[in-house]
């Protein structure tokens, strides 16, 4: 049974006669373990219906690029195979999400769709729900727990919504029963062949001035994979070295996340069975849930996540109080863009997010910190720093994105002792990289990318 918490009615149009029920995939782009997927199976058996997943291709997502293109579409062809597998038909058809999925409702007896979090995705449901004509069901997916249900307020930090996900994480970490459909599928007319991705991706009208990367391949496949890897080597370590970012010790799954090809609850069932110290599963699920979940409270709490004025007050007024410190390094996003800087760390971390479309997570912050120290003004340096973040990431335009942007500017965070340039926000030093890792390794490793 899917939790009720999971579902919500986005209108209160009727079900109505139809030749299928609608799942529109959006946001939890997988077969398995997408209760969205299951309650559409659910409803099309209790109706003597068969199950449409549709998909609607957008060459315009804002700040998305060919690398952000070819791992979705690499995960939605194993994502083809798997729901035609399961009985379930399949259609993409190019155009904007909310206009594919309009004109599929037309004749759907209802539709269900699942969850998204950021501003476009729920501007996509909300036309959708208003403009579909039958019953519009969203079913949440990709949090461990509801957002909604875990908080309806926004947090201030992470130690405010902690307790209250772990008053209910154990309730909401089970598998959803695998529905079976009862009724054939139904074929309808796509305009988009998955089979061969390089020669979609080359048709699609998409931004090509980033490339795809060879380090990460999309689909369930690669995301399972990269699971099993972790929990045998990564896990039983995580606490010494997941600060180590020469190290293998990190999950590589947030790509796999950010497009919906791995459930979370699926991730955290697997590592809190794991035979791994307890403490070790507790740090991972830690990121897993509270720091990802805390991401998807201030961007559905916050209408303006995405711009500077998003940050809290103290951090605002202190970082307007050093604005005229004198810098002794100051980049703009072209050198940036090109990790051309004076510092070797840096360009380290920042060749890794070149090559691969990754960098390891405590070189994230570092990262971070010293594009808001070498940015003439803090408002550049938010601006450059999101914009390097959505362009090179794999991982980029989520949730996560925009909390982990802010948090480098003090969101999410207290005030620290004054410094020059940031004033009361937190700083990361190389003196400290040197003294908590071996960052000259981590240096070696990426000049050989």
């Amino acid at each position: 049974m899917i939790e009720p918490e999971r579902i919500a009615e986005l209108n209160r149009a009727p079900e109505v006669a139809g030749d299928y029920v609608l799942y529109w995939m959006q946001q939890s782009q997988r077969a398995e373990f997408n209760p969205a997927l299951e309650a559409a199976i659910a409803a099309g058996n209790r109706l003597g219906l068969p199950v449409l997943v549709g998909f609607g291709l957008t060459a315009d997502y804002p700040e998305a690029n060919a690398r952000h293109y070819a791992f979705m579409l690499e995960g939605l062809a194993e994502t083809e195979r798997a729901l035609r597998a399961r009985g379930l038909g399949f259609v993409v058809r190019l155009g904007r999400p909310d206009g594919v999925a309009l004109g599929l409702a037309q004749r759907a007896a209802l539709v269900v769709c699942d969850c998204g979090y950021l501003r476009r995705q729920r501007e996509w449901r909300a036309n959708l729900a208003a403009r579909a004509g039958r019953r519009v069901l969203q079913v949440e997916g990709d949090a461990v727990v509801p957002v909604g249900v875990a908080s309806a307020k926004p947090e201030i930090a992470a130690r405010t919504l902690r307790p209250k996900l772990m008053r209910l994480r154990d309730a909401f970490l089970r598998p959803h029963p695998r529905q079976e459909p009862a009724v054939a599928p139904v074929e309808i007319a796509g305009d988009v062949d998955l089979g061969d991705v390089p020669a979609l991706l080359a048709r699609l009208r998409v931004d090509r001035g980033v490339a795809p990367v060879a380090a990460f391949r999309g689909g369930d496949t690669e995301a399972r994979r990269r699971l099993r890897s972790f929990l045998a080597c990564g896990l039983q370590r995580y606490v010494a070295a997941r600060a180590q970012p020469g190290a293998a010790a990190v999950s590589t799954l947030s790509p796999y996340l950010h497009f919906g090809q791995i459930s979370p609850v699926e991730v955290a069932l697997a590592v809190r069975d794991a035979q791994a110290a307890g403490e070790d599963r507790a740090s991972f699920l830690e990121e897993l849930i509270v720091r990802r979940e805390l991401a998807f409270n201030f961007v559905a709490a916050a209408p303006n996540y995405d711009r500077y004025d998003c940050l809290p007050n103290w951090a605002s007024r202190t970082l307007a109080a050093h604005r005229r410190d004198p810098r002794e390094h100051c980049y703009d996003y072209d050198r940036l863009a090109r990790a051309e800087t004076h510092d070797p760390y840096w360009n380290a971390a920042m060749r890794e997010m070149l090559v691969t479309g990754y960098m390891h997570n405590y070189m994230r912050m570092y990262w971070g910190k010293k594009v808001l120290e070498w940015s003439a003004a803090p408002e550049e340096g938010y601006a450059n720093l999101l914009r390097l973040n959505n362009t090179f990431f794999i991982d980029g335009r989520d949730a996560n994105s925009y909390a982990n942007v802010g948090w480098v500017f003090g969101l999410h965070d207290r005030p620290w002792p004054e410094r020059p340039v940031l004033g009361k926000v937190r700083a990361m030093t190389a003196g400290g990289l040197r003294r908590k890792t071996d960052i000259d390794r981590y240096v070696r490793q990426m000049a050989l990318l």
